[in-house]
């Protein structure tokens, strides 16, 4: 097959025990657009592009990252051109936040939102 019917990707679902806190959350120290919340999920626009975040309720312990080997692997890595004052916007959020580490030239640190789900940033 020479080209593909799917144009983009278009949102990621992500488990939450409290839509309504968590979807606060993203937008207050994210700072991403809350676009409208339900009981049923919240929809979170990540700045000018076509992508989403649904946050979708769940009384499950379940995660929107995985494990390799029992060690806890990001599925979702957000850009910031400006790691250190994230890093640090975070801490002051009280945010659990990994340190920031390089890897030939890649910076990148991984943090959790309230439901602990595990993100990464990186530039």
């Amino acid at each position: 097959m020479s080209t593909s019917f799917i144009e983009q990707v278009h949102y990621i679902r992500i488990p939450v025990k409290n839509v309504e806190k968590s979807a606060q959350w993203y937008r207050d120290v994210l700072g991403l657009q809350l676009l409208n919340m339900t009981e049923e999920l919240a929809t979170i626009k990540v700045n000018e592009g076509p992508f989403l975040l649904i946050l979708i309720p769940t009384e499950d312990e379940t995660f929107a990252h995985f494990t390799v080997n029992q060690q806890q692997e990001f599925s979702i890595g957000f850009t910031s051109p400006e790691l250190a004052k994230f890093h640090q916007h975070l801490m002051d959020y009280q945010v659990k936040v990994d340190e920031i580490k390089e890897d030939h030239g890649h910076a990148f640190f991984h943090f959790y939102d309230p439901d602990g789900n595990k993100l990464q940033a990186h530039w």
